[in-house]
């Protein structure tokens, strides 16, 4: 078995890698707090929706809003973000419908929460802006919950 010694110059190399990296690319800002906050949920028991938009998604980092929708297993929920001054105002929609509960998060400003209406609507008003994320209560057959991707509002 060969064993690896490392020279001066490799040790340069490395240091040029590493500068390279943490200084010319560094992480995002913010991307340890957001990641924080997306798996820091105390119902651990939920399932993962994935999103689906025709378009870009434009209000994921500060573009206008509009609707997004996601989907997991057999429920859908589309939302629609309206922005109202410095907060924001969300309709949305869940198929199957029922009165499942729905909490909306947001970082740094904790969450709102209310129940669909039989149709399977609801809304929640000055929701503020940011790092957000949506549980769904399903109160079907099988009781869970459902957790969006979170995304920049």
């Amino acid at each position: 078995m060969k064993t690896q010694h490392h020279s001066a110059e490799d040790d340069a190399m490395m240091a040029m890698v590493a500068h390279l990296v943490d200084d010319l690319d560094p992480p995002p800002l913010g991307l340890i707090e957001r990641t924080q906050f997306a798996i820091a949920i105390d119902d651990i028991d939920v399932e993962a929706a994935r999103w689906s938009r025709e378009r870009p998604l434009a209000g994921v980092r500060g573009g206008a809003p509009g609707t997004i929708t996601f989907f997991v297993g057999d429920l859908t929920v589309m939302v629609n973000v309206t922005r109202t001054g410095e907060r924001q105002r969300i309709d949305g929609w869940l198929v199957p419908a029922g009165e499942h509960g729905v909490e909306v998060r947001v970082a740094d400003h904790g969450s709102a929460q209310t129940t669909a209406d039989e149709g399977g609507r609801f809304v929640l008003t000055e929701v503020p802006r940011g790092t957000t994320q949506i549980l769904v209560r399903m109160k079907a057959d099988r009781p869970r919950t459902v957790v969006t991707p979170t995304v920049v509002l």
